[in-house]
């Protein structure tokens, strides 16, 4: 995927970037999707998706390095923010083995992990099916990316 960073904001009213992410939003805790804010997306912008991405997990699969915990596309570009435990938009398969949003859990031990709130906008309004893997769905979204950015969350367990 070709990476257009852009001076969009990515932000959280539950943590700060490159801070510790709350209870409230790990597999081990509430589990529930964090809220998200953005600003300043680049001209033109008429849909967005979000994807949760763990560099970190010590886990390749389908040529992918990293745990995908969250897709959520179809997003409208009149939307600016999700809140907690969004209904909004449509919910892709996560490496969870569901569709959703499935929070932090790296192993015990393993020191801190970085997950990537990555918001991506995009040319044109998207209507997508329900369950696409990551993969899929960038197939689908990469020729309408006008930008992206991202907030990142930190967690680490034991």
């Amino acid at each position: 995927m070709a990476f257009a960073l852009s001076k969009m904001q990515v932000t959280s009213s539950a943590f700060e970037n490159f801070q510790a992410m709350p209870g409230r939003h790990v597999t081990d805790g509430d589990d529930l999707s964090p809220p998200l804010a953005w600003e300043n997306p680049p001209e033109g912008t008429k849909g967005y998706a979000v994807i949760c991405h763990d560099p970190d997990a010590p886990l390749v699969q389908h040529g992918q390095q990293g745990f995908v915990h969250w897709l959520l596309y179809n997003l409208p570009g009149s939307v600016t923010s999700l809140e907690e435990a969004t209904t909004v938009g449509t919910r892709g398969h996560n490496d969870f083995q569901r569709n959703g949003y499935g929070g932090p859990m790296p192993p015990e031990g393993h020191g801190t992990h970085l997950y990537y709130f990555w918001v991506l906008a995009l040319d044109k309004p998207t209507a997508l099916p329900e369950g696409l893997s990551m993969t899929e769905l960038l197939k689908q979204l990469e020729p309408h990316l006008l930008g992206m950015n991202r907030l990142i969350g930190t967690y680490q367990r034991g």
